[in-house]
């Protein structure tokens, strides 16, 4: 990514998780902008949210993103709209990183409390 987009994406990730922090419907899981990704022309963000929480705690969130997607676009615009001409279009795309890397967490754990096997 070239600076600019960096400095877009930086932006547009900070105000989306201040907006997201306000709108979201409090159901217990805990959601975070995990990165932001802006394509060169800057007409597509792609945010990425972990989600942490029940299975369905987390479908239920990203329902909600999708559902409302053009509502958080304008609530963005209204937030941004000094910054840009033309606000880009918003996506949202669930990162499973976090649960990842737990199993692996848990596989290691595992692998170090199994006795010793002699070749």
């Amino acid at each position: 990514m070239s600076i600019r987009t960096e400095k877009v994406a930086s932006l547009l990730q900070h105000e989306i998780g201040s907006i997201l922090e306000k709108e979201l419907p409090r159901g217990g899981a805990l959601v975070t902008v995990v990165a932001v990704k802006v394509t060169a022309d800057l007409s597509i963000a792609r945010f990425y949210v972990s989600i942490i929480g029940t299975e369905k705690q987390q479908a239920e969130v990203m329902a909600w993103l999708h559902e409302e997607t053009k509502y958080l676009r304008k609530l963005l615009s209204a937030n941004i709209r000094h910054h840009f001409r033309r606000i880009p279009e918003v996506e949202f795309y669930e990162d499973r990183l976090y649960e990842k890397a737990s199993r692996i967490e848990q596989l290691l754990r595992e692998v170090r409390k199994s006795p010793e096997q002699p070749d």
